[in-house]
C-alpha cells in the first residue's frame, strides 16, 4: 500500500511522525509532501532522520519554504534527501498514492 501524507501545519508533526513509523512497520511505503508551514517539520532532527532513511519519500513546495520557513533550516542540506520542488509533486503523490490523508 502507497500512503500519501500532506502535512500542510507544523502543528501536526507528532501526527506525521506516528504515522511514517506505523505505515512502515506494517510494511507500507508513505510518502510526504510538506507544504505551507508544514515545510517547518524539516527543522526537526527526527522528521529529518526518517526522510534521509528514505530518499525522496519527502517532497516540499519550494515556495511554501521560502515564505514559512526563512532561517528554520538549510533547505540545500536537505536537497540529497528531499524533493524540492512545488504543487506538481503533490499532485503526483495524491495520482500514484493509494490513499492519502491530508493535515
Amino acid at each position: 500500500m502507497q500512503l500519501g501524507i500532506v502535512i500542510t501545519d507544523e502543528r501536526h508533526l507528532a501526527h506525521a511522525n506516528g504515522l511514517l513509523d506505523a505505515a512502515l512497520a506494517r510494511g507500507w511505503d508513505p510518502q510526504c509532501f510538506l507544504t505551507d508551514s508544514g515545510v517547518n517539520l524539516l527543522a526537526d532532527v527526527g522528521f529529518v532522520g526518517r526522510a534521509r532513511a528514505r530518499p525522496n519519500s519527502v517532497s516540499l513546495c519550494e515556495h511554501s519554504a521560502e515564505r514559512y520557513a526563512e532561517g528554520r533550516f538549510e533547505l540545500n542540506s536537505l536537497a540529497d534527501f528531499v524533493i524540492v520542488g512545488g504543487q506538481y509533486q503533490d499532485a503526483e503523490l495524491v495520482k500514484k498514492c493509494d490513499k492519502v490523508l491530508v493535515f
